[in-house]
């Protein structure tokens, strides 16, 4: 930090090509002078590390995103809902014991019913603790019973946190095999979708849930449904 702070303030300070003859010491002192006079530049200069990291960030995150679009868009072992020959496909990664994700349902619910060129596909990301761990492995094996949908939108909607006697109670209400869904929760296929969605979120640089690929932008957070019409209409502009 200090040698990008440094970095930082000899390109703000005013030094001019007076600077290439000066010696080391000279240039301190200039420095210090000047930031005596103007204590604001060390703050420009803070500014300034923060607007080039994120500028590095940013080009890395897209690098990255452009690299794995086709399996973040197409992973055969990736749940999604909507139509599957849409142009316009939506990645959001969740958990099933976040608040905002459950907010987040209802909108893209909400958006699946008004836009039928749209596919959501879902990485379950259980980062909230062992009852996510567990629902997400239910939701997912629920898949060889024919059932994903009606398990995601059951958990999405259930009240409460989602623990092992809940997530169970509700795959019984929805007519699963509960000794199916056991035995299918412990799956290679099931334990693959959950390492790729922990891979796949850090590489991206998301910290939380929900979090949406939605075209070229990383979208962190609850989005309302406008808002999120809105990225997709920029995605679309860009085809």
């Amino acid at each position: 930090m200090r040698i990008l702070l440094a970095t930082a303030l000899m390109t703000l300070l005013p030094f001019g090509a007076a600077a290439q003859s000066m010696s080391d010491d000279e240039i301190k002192a200039l420095a210090l002078e000047a930031i005596r006079e103007n204590p604001q530049i060390i703050m420009e200069a803070i500014a300034l590390i923060e607007e080039q990291r994120s500028a590095a960030q940013a080009a890395a995150q897209a690098e990255i995103l452009l690299r794995q679009r086709a399996f973040l868009e197409n992973d055969p072992n990736a749940p999604s809902v909507g139509n599957p020959d849409a142009e316009t496909v939506i990645v959001e990664f969740f958990d099933y014991n976040c608040p905002y994700c459950k907010r987040a349902a209802g909108d893209v619910k909400a958006l699946l019913a008004a836009d039928k060129d749209v596919r959501v596909v879902y990485r379950e990301w259980p980062i909230l603790g062992e009852g996510s761990v567990l629902a997400s492995r239910a939701a997912l094996a629920a898949r060889n019973q024919g059932k994903y949908e009606e398990m995601h939108w059951g958990l999405m909607e259930m009240r409460g946190r989602a623990e092992e006697a809940s997530i169970l109670a509700l795959a019984r209400s929805i007519g699963l095999d509960v000794d199916q869904l056991r035995e299918d929760m412990q799956s290679d296929a099931v334990n693959s979708h959950i390492a790729a969605s922990d891979q796949l979120a850090q590489n991206l640089g998301f910290t939380g849930t929900p979090a949406f690929v939605i075209g070229d932008a990383l979208v962190p957070g609850a989005i309302p449904l406008a808002e999120l019409q809105q990225y997709i209409a920029e995605a679309r502009s860009v085809e």
